[in-house]
């Protein structure tokens, strides 16, 4: 079988699957549509987000057998039509969650004691101990919504600490010792934080928006490290600036282009976004959150042993 990848991995992966047999080719550069003239030579392809695979993509694959996203995100691919040819779908959620579980921490921690905001000021030579003041995470309840590999991830590194753990997800009976599952109405009664584990779909998209806020009880922390298209980022503002959303933590934003490696189409900041960079109560990095060292080995890792287990006899 010969596979083409279109992004660069973790070594391992052409490694292994060249001592598995396959034969493989990389292309990291070339246009989706110089990708497309050859796209019928291939069995296998292997991304990560450089461009999406849609209809014609899938037309002009006449032998591809599998499509191996190196990520968990599946909405750059085509899916249902990948599916109607035959095409397997492997995703790697597995390979990335741990890194995504303490990214949320790290910002959710950063957040409540302002550690961004007293090491720009401690820089600067100022030394403002009781504007520093943080909280603590004890005692809170932190609501989750999307409760896969992510939000399992995330729910688990919050065992440590003395916090209430609700779930909210479509899928019934997901909820465990780490977690337990409600209504999106009581998680929305009772969160002090909010922390988004969703991916991107019809129903997700804008799903963050002024109606979706103004029904918690509380004014909440919104952490996001899912898809940045998930919170209308205007109203986010609005309630930021109202004290309904007292701080967010964004690993990914609504402007980000779908490649994930860039994130305006042009060069005009939006004024909401100029806000969230002004703002001491908004941490901001730039879809990261499963981007470690030990993840790109992981990620790797996991599209191999998937594409092993469906396609090599034993």
């Amino acid at each position: 079988m010969k596979i083409l990848h279109i992004d660069s991995n973790h070594e391992l992966m052409l490694q292994q699957l060249n001592a598995l047999g396959f034969e493989n080719h990389t292309d990291y550069t070339s246009p989706k549509e110089a990708i497309l003239k050859i796209i019928k030579d291939y069995d296998g392809i292997i991304i990560r987000s450089r461009f999406s695979i849609d209809k014609t993509f899938l037309d002009a694959a006449v032998n591809l057998k599998f499509i191996g996203r190196v990520g968990a995100g599946l909405e750059n691919i085509d899916g249902n039509y990948a599916q109607e040819k035959g095409i397997a779908l492997i995703a790697s959620p597995e390979g990335n969650r741990n890194a995504v579980g303490e990214h949320s921490l790290a910002m959710l921690l950063s957040l409540f004691n302002k550690l961004n905001k007293a090491d720009k000021e401690v820089r600067q030579g100022k030394w403002l101990r009781e504007d520093s003041r943080g909280l603590e995470l004890d005692g809170k309840t932190v609501g989750l919504i999307g409760y896969g590999n992510m939000g399992k991830a995330f729910a688990k590194k919050l065992r440590g600490f003395d916090v209430e753990v609700l779930c909210y997800d479509l899928k019934p009976n997901v909820g465990d010792q780490n977690a337990k599952q409600v209504s999106l109405e009581e998680l929305q009664d009772k969160a002090d934080v909010l922390s988004l584990h969703t991916p991107e779909t019809s129903l997700t998209i804008n799903m963050i928006n002024a109606e979706f806020i103004n029904a918690f009880k509380k004014p909440f922390w919104l952490i996001n490290t899912a898809r940045g298209k998930s919170v209308m980022t205007k109203d986010l503002v609005s309630a930021l600036k109202n004290g309904k959303v007292l701080g967010a933590g964004l690993d990914v934003l609504e402007y980000e282009k779908s490649s994930f490696e860039n994130m305006f189409t042009d060069k005009n900041l939006p004024d909401a976004f100029q806000y969230l960079i002004e703002a001491e109560n908004v941490l901001l990095t730039p879809h990261v959150a499963g981007w470690t060292i030990e993840s790109k080995e992981k990620l790797a890792q996991t599209i191999v042993d998937k594409i092993k287990a469906e396609f090599c006899s034993s």
